[in-house]
């Protein structure tokens, strides 16, 4: 019998690329004769581990990202109509002009118990889908538990993990994991603990990986 092809993603909840690399692999996946046997886990990576749990609302995220990377806002704005555009093609909607940019810690906390009761895909696509379409301050803990409620997971239980360090050392651990494989940008995967790609690629790009890395694995 066939072991399981495990696919680790590091990612962000911020990040519109993670969000259109995600919708890739699952087109891949899609196409995968042997997608029954992969394993999809999501691995946390912050882009901004010092972020507030919400920045300055009257701030546009054309703005800060004109900032952060010192280039003209009508640049900027250039750069998330092209993404929007890629979005549309993936089924995203993004709406850049309601994003609540904050903290994603403890988003990725909360993804890490959708792993462990089974749901992680499920709570990871709800809580992209609330930051990039749906103006959700993902920073604030009161956002979390009803978004994750939503997800299938117990309200109760995501508001006293949020009120301890529970799952605070897995965040941590991926963050590690990272740095040790020199990843300085997501999305990045890793297939069967030995190939990786890099950046939100092409559904025909990652349908060649999961190919070569099945069968490197048999």
């Amino acid at each position: 019998m066939a072991k399981k092809l495990r696919v680790e993603v590091w990612s962000d909840i911020a990040c519109p690329w993670c969000f259109l690399g995600r919708r890739r692999l699952q087109a891949a996946l899609a196409r995968f004769e042997h997608r029954d046997d992969v394993e999809v886990l999501w691995r946390a990576f912050e882009l901004d581990p010092s972020a507030p749990p919400e920045r300055d609302p009257t701030v546009s995220h054309a703005e800060r990202l004109a900032k952060k990377y010192g280039i003209s806002v009508a640049r900027a704005q250039e750069r998330t109509a092209h993404l929007t555009a890629l979005g549309r093609a993936e089924g995203i909607a993004f709406d850049f002009e309601r994003i609540r940019s904050g903290n994603t810690f403890d988003a990725h906390r909360v993804v890490h118990l959708g792993r462990q009761r089974g749901i992680q895909e499920t709570v990871q696509d709800r809580l992209m889908r609330a930051y990039f379409s749906e103006g959700e301050p993902i920073g604030e803990r009161d956002a979390l538990v009803r978004l994750g409620g939503e997800a299938g997971l117990d309200s109760e239980e995501i508001g006293a993990m949020l009120a301890s360090d529970a799952l605070a050392a897995e965040v941590r651990a991926d963050e590690a994991q990272a740095r040790e494989y020199g990843i300085d940008g997501v999305p990045f995967f890793v297939l069967g603990g030995r190939y990786a790609v890099a950046g939100a690629q092409p559904p025909e790009r990652m349908l060649e990986a999961l190919t070569r890395a099945w069968g490197a694995q048999r």
